[in-house]
Formats: structure tokens, sequence, C-alpha cells
């Protein structure tokens, strides 16, 4: 495991930090800042209050937590952040059930996973190689 510093600034006093609940967890948990209501059906960017640093060559992806999404219905949207972004961590949470979703300040909204990326070079061609599944797109595999 490689040892990185995901540096944290709070921009609200009362933020609180993303922490891991586990040793040995691949996501940080993420939590509000303020208070919402999300109704059904509808989405929420949801302040964190935080802004955060971390090294070039790496990404921060916000994720859904599984207790949320299971039992509650929420699910994040977007949720790729840049090593040099410095503004406010913001989560788009999108509420699938039938009813509101009450936030508090404080509560787990998401996990964030710092990982590596690769820009590989982009190179236009006239063919790609030809593979079994070939174009085989959406329920090709028959489910």
């Amino acid at each position: 495991m490689v040892n990185l510093e995901f540096r944290v600034k709070k921009l609200k006093p009362y933020a609180t930090l993303p922490n891991y609940a586990n040793p040995g967890d691949a996501g940080m948990d993420l939590y509000s800042a303020e208070d919402y209501v999300i109704d059904s059906g509808k989405r929420q960017l949801v302040s964190t209050g935080i802004s955060a640093e971390f090294p070039t060559g790496y990404v921060a992806l916000f994720w859904d937590k599984s207790g949320l999404a299971a039992k509650k219905g929420i699910t994040v949207l977007a949720g790729v952040i840049d090593s040099g972004y410095r503004g406010e961590y913001g989560v788009v949470l999108f509420n699938t059930s039938k009813e509101q979703f009450e936030i508090k300040r404080g509560d787990k909204i998401a996990q964030c996973l710092i990982q590596p990326i690769t820009q590989p070079d982009i190179k236009e061609v006239q063919e790609l190689s030809d593979t079994q599944r070939g174009t085989g797109g959406f329920g090709s595999t028959g489910k």
C-alpha cells in the first residue's frame, strides 16, 4: 500500500473531516456540512465544508454509501475530483426512493476513494482489432 497525504482544509468551522471507519477500508467517509431535505426523484448538491489536496497522478472518486443506497435509495451522481482542484468538495446526491430524505449536518453522505490514474496517449486509428465480443453491447450476453 502506498502512503499518500490527503491534506484537508476546513472551509466551515463545523465541517467534519473525512475519515476511515475501519483500518484497511478503501473509502473514507464524507460528511454533510449543512441540513438538507431531498424530495423523491430529486437531486441535491451537498456541501462537505472542506477542500483537499492530494498528489498529481491520483484522482478522488465519490461513491455511494452502501447503507444509504440499500436502505434509503440515495445514490451519488458525478464524483470525479482531479488533483488540481482546490474548491469545496460537493457531493451530488439523488433520491431514488418515493419518500423525502433528510440529511443533518454531520451525517455520512458518501465515500471517497483516492486511486492512481493513467493517462494513455490518444491515437486516432482507422480500424480497431477484432475480438470475440466485437461490438456486442447492452444485453449481448443474454442477460
